[in-house]
């Protein structure tokens, strides 16, 4: 009986604690007095937006308020907002925080209000949520020819912890032809709307199955994996490549792919993608798209004012199940990115850029190659990421590596396109570590060769080679010797010319004693030197003998035409027979010159 008195004195508590639970998430008093929700179907992406007029009917003020989300819906959940319009008209965010409601399924969000929201107070906010991936295929398989048809399947009601007086959801979706939907509440249907509602005093964690099965040909584009790296230089550029992994993620193509089909009917292939645009930043320059085979150049490229519009076509059009990889790069100007204070330096540049319109990104990396020295390296995100170990990158005239921070997240759309923050400190004296590196390379190549062509590297000595050496310096000092005595004619005959025109014997005499004097010394060093060829058994000393012979001979042309000259000043020698004698002598002198330039060649 005790046990039995116990057992029913604790049926209260229960009780009590049961009704608390259940009116736990609306004990704070806000009250749902309007809720206006559109869900957008017309893409890939569905995109639900409500606006909510939150009153509080409690007794005290309230900071905060909590948004739900299904249980179904939260793995697909890429992102969620909230705000309110500001003094000014604009719209103010807030800031959410990802909590839980105990005893309760589902995703929930603690929104913190600008300001306290009194007893008694309205107050409009706005929410807006992003989901991925919850359009299904149905059927999952289709023929080039065929339409593509998804299924959708939501909520009714707006999934909410407070309860909602009245309520409205307007469904926008692709196309006019619908196979079938829900008709929850006798909805109407105008074209590619359907309205349902309104509801009336919708009770907290409201559930109804909303289904329609429709026409949705939109591109089912799915980014699998982008890695994106960026590459910062204080040298002034900012290198941004990105490594894309696409696949078509709507119907599977069923049986073959006809190309003649597809070229020929517009409305073959009508969910298949063929191009898309990836707009840029402005100030982009030297883009490049490609893959493994090379350039892509069915691509096309626009300038525009405030954008740089790449339209990137696939080398084949993608359909269902089909996937394709490619590579995206393009040059940016650090000054417009990259700002400085002293040591102190701040990188502000898109974490994840545009690619299409709704993307959808399963797994972002995020390589970020700060130059080499760069430390105390802190990153500002405007969303929380997965932050992996950070790396080292070495490339050209790298001596210790540099920073590379690593970072990766999952399930992201276009509202993820925000800037993050990179602050580091660098010390500017390290600018002068590349050009130093070059001048040193360069000193050291030179040094190095210097050294080795003047130190003999050989284990044993070569006489052939030693031979060769001084057969090759003896020959270039004959060939200096030899046409340092041509020259000495050209002399003798600017002092004949000379002697003709002033009819001084003197001079003459003396100009020539001088020369012959000249030519004798280097007659005998050439004969010297031949008898070095000839000691080191050269063949060139023939040759040189030669070139001794055919001197002898021009310098007896040299003499006596130096003896016509002294004839013709004497009156002994008329003018016209000198002349004769004169191109005799002057051409049979030009042929021997000649026979030994062709010898001095072959030496």
């Amino acid at each position: 009986m005790q046990r039995r008195g116990a057992a029913l004195r604790l049926y209260p508590c229960l009780f009590f604690a049961v009704s608390c639970l259940l009116r736990g998430a609306a004990a704070d008093g806000l009250v749902n007095e309007e809720v206006k929700r559109t869900v957008d179907l017309s893409t890939h992406l569905a995109k639900i937006s409500a606006e909510i007029l939150l009153a509080n009917q409690g007794g005290s003020p309230v900071q905060s308020f909590t948004l739900a989300l299904e249980p179904e819906l939260g793995p697909h959940l890429a992102y969620i907002g909230a705000s309110v319009k500001g003094e000014e008209e604009e719209e103010e965010s807030l800031e959410l925080k990802e909590t839980a409601v105990h005893g309760r399924s589902g995703t929930f969000f603690q929104v913190q209000l600008p300001s306290a929201l009194a007893a008694g107070g309205k107050l409009r906010v706005k929410v807006e949520t992003v989901l991925t991936h919850v359009l299904r295929p149905f059927p999952t398989h289709i023929t080039q020819a065929e339409r593509q048809l998804v299924v959708f399947q939501g909520n009714h009601y707006l999934y909410s912890p407070y309860p909602t007086r009245t309520q409205s959801t307007r469904v926008r979706l692709a196309s006019k032809t619908v196979e079938s939907y829900t008709k929850l509440g006798n909805p109407s249907k105008n074209d590619e709307v359907i309205e349902y509602g309104p509801f009336k005093d919708v009770a907290p964690f409201s559930q109804d199955t909303l289904k329609i099965h429709y026409e949705n040909n939109s591109p089912f584009l799915t980014i699998s994996s982008i890695t994106r790296t960026i590459e910062v230089s204080h040298w002034g550029n900012i290198a941004v490549e990105e490594t894309i992994d696409l696949r078509h993620t709507g119907a599977y193509l069923k049986g073959p792919f006809s190309r003649y089909d597809y070229q020929r009917q517009s409305d073959s292939g009508i969910s298949s993608i063929k191009s898309f645009k990836t707009i840029l930043p402005a100030s982009a320059q030297d883009v490049y798209y490609r893959d493994e085979i090379g350039n892509i150049s069915t691509s096309h490229l626009q300038v525009l004012e405030d954008s740089v519009e790449v339209e990137v076509r696939p080398r084949f059009p993608l359909f269902g199940g089909w996937k394709t990889h490619y590579i995206i790069g393009y040059n940016l100007p650090s000054y417009e990115y990259l700002y400085t204070l002293g040591d102190q330096y701040a990188l502000k540049m898109r974490l994840v850029d545009h690619v299409y319109d709704d993307q959808v990104i399963d797994q972002l990396t995020v390589k970020l190659i700060l130059p080499e020295g760069a430390r105390n390296v802190h990153l500002d995100t405007p969303y929380p990421i997965d932050r992996n170990p950070d790396q080292l990158h070495y490339t050209y005239l790298d001596t210790f590596g540099r920073p590379v921070l690593v970072a990766t997240k999952n399930n992201l759309v276009e509202q993820h396109i925000q800037d993050m923050v990179v602050h580091y400190t660098f010390n500017k004296i390290l600018m002068l570590q590349e050009p130093l590196l070059v001048v040193g390379a360069f000193y050291i190549l030179f040094f190095t060769v210097i050294i080795y062509v003047r130190l003999d590297f050989s284990i044993t000595k070569d006489p052939a080679a030693e031979v060769r050496m001084k057969v090759a310096s003896i020959t270039e000092q004959v060939l200096t010797l030899v046409n340092k005595r041509l020259g000495l004619y050209r002399q003798m005959d600017e002092v004949v010319n000379r002697y003709k025109q002033s009819r001084d014997t003197g001079a003459l005499n003396s100009g020539r004693k001088t020369l012959e004097a000249e030519h004798r010394t280097l007659t005998n060093d050439i004969a010297a030197l031949q008898a070095r060829l000839k000691t080191e058994g050269s063949d060139l000393a023939d040759k040189v003998g030669e070139i001794q012979k055919l001197d002898g001979q021009v310098k007896e042309l040299v003499c006596q035409s130096c003896q016509e000259s002294e004839r013709l000043v004497a009156g002994k020698l008329k003018k016209e027979t000198y002349i004769t004698s004169e191109k005799t002598l002057a051409s049979k002198r030009q042929d021997l010159i000649s026979r030994i330039d062709s010898l001095l060649d072959a030496l």
